[in-house]
């Protein structure tokens, strides 16, 4: 066995995570239908989807820590004696042992798509009960009609219809999320800051740690095709 074949064997692995990823947008959908139809954030089966959320951040983290594990153990191996390949199984798992051990429940609640899935519900939530609130039928429809007008979906990077809007956590501005990731890593890789490109934002420094996904947001785009005949 080679340390090619693990680094090979390794990047496989990696590819999962996009799966986890996709898992976990797929229980957020049906928690926001669950939530739209019942009309509460309140409904026990909203706290097992969570749970599976976090079963799945879990997931993601192992497999983040097992990555980490074994590029550390390669690292040391390649620069020691051959026949220390041999003991590279046992030096993976004590490694894994170690940094998941330092994994708490809060890190779990703190993972990205887990935040992102408990602040759309009670956005979610908000947006239902102030529709319930409209005295009549026509004057929610118009509601409706008029808080899509008003809503900005247009990437102001791409100036193009977002697909899949990130919320900037720190000003609160939306991007589409391809365009926004490919304009950082790009900044980042030239040594420079990415501004927040919105006219007036003060905002000079967006990292991809601020940005979010927004689902409520992107339930509305998706809204918004549909009633304008969009596909």
């Amino acid at each position: 066995m080679s340390l090619s074949v693990v680094k090979s064997t390794l990047s496989t692995l990696k590819t999962c995570q996009t799966d986890i990823g996709t898992g976990m947008d797929i229980v957020a959908e049906v928690a926001l239908d669950l939530v739209e139809a019942q009309g509460t954030d309140n409904d026990p089966n909203l706290k097992k989807l969570e749970l599976m959320m976090l079963d799945c951040a879990r997931l993601d983290t192992e497999i983040n820590c097992f990555v980490e594990s074994v590029e550390q153990i390669c690292s040391q191996v390649g620069s020691e004696r051959p026949e220390a390949i041999f003991s590279l199984k046992d030096s993976v798992k004590e490694q894994f042992t170690e940094l998941m051990s330092a994994v708490s429940d809060t890190d779990l609640q703190q993972h990205s798509k887990v935040v992102a899935f408990k602040g759309s519900i009670k956005k979610c939530a908000q947006q239902v009960s102030q529709a319930a609130a409209a005295s009549t039928e026509e004057e929610l429809d118009e509601d409706i009609a008029v808080t899509q007008s008003q809503t900005n979906f247009t990437c102001p990077l791409t100036q193009l219809e977002m697909v899949n809007p990130m919320k900037n956590k720190k000003c609160q501005h939306h991007y589409d999320q391809a365009a926004a990731v490919a304009m950082i890593k790009n900044k980042h890789s030239n040594k420079k800051k990415f501004r927040c490109p919105v006219v007036g934002c003060g905002n000079t420094d967006v990292k991809l740690s601020d940005l979010e996904p927004d689902l409520v947001m992107k339930r509305m785009i998706q809204n918004h095709k549909r009633q304008t005949g969009k596909t």
